[in-house]
């Protein structure tokens, strides 16, 4: 299945459906989007073959497990390859997310922390490899947009189609 193929209107409703709840059942998202439950079985099955769905996950109250303080870092490396630090900190379990950016920084990271002696401990870690640069989050206004073609400026969805 080309990726194209499934971004019709159906397909997008599939998807916005998803990424509200991805727990959603076939019956439940079929009678939303017009689909007998085999026939969004399906569909689904062909999104995620075809790497349009990568994965389903958990979204997680990060305070009451424990790491009530989120941050961001940036890494600007010295002295260890770039793709090297990416590899790094990715055995790094306070990392959510690494991302691999322009500018003067190399990489921005999103960490959860249990306090700010833990944040200490992770920059004095990070050191070794670069200069870092921390920010911590006060809060986050915005922490899950649900992609949708009809939100976005004329256009956007059909560029994003075309170049996937």
């Amino acid at each position: 299945m080309q990726v194209s193929e499934s971004l019709d209107d159906t397909g997008w409703h599939i998807l916005r459906e998803l990424q509200e709840n991805g727990r959603i059942s076939y019956s439940e998202l079929g009678r939303r989007v017009g689909l007998t439950p085999p026939a969004m079985a399906e569909r689904v099955r062909r999104m995620e073959e075809s790497g349009l769905i990568r994965g389903y996950r958990v979204e997680l109250d990060l305070e009451k497990i424990g790491l009530p303080l989120t941050a961001l870092v940036r890494v600007t490396h010295r002295g260890v390859n770039c793709l090297e630090l990416g590899r790094i900190v990715a055995e790094y379990p306070e990392v959510l997310e690494c991302h691999r950016i322009t500018g003067a920084e190399s990489y921005i990271m999103k960490v959860a922390l249990r306090s700010v002696e833990h944040l200490q401990e992770l920059i004095d870690r990070l050191m070794e490899y670069g200069e870092t640069v921390t920010s911590i989050v006060l809060s986050s206004p915005v922490t899950h947009r649900v992609i949708d073609p009809l939100a976005m400026p004329a256009g956007a969805g059909a560029a994003a189609a075309a170049t996937a």
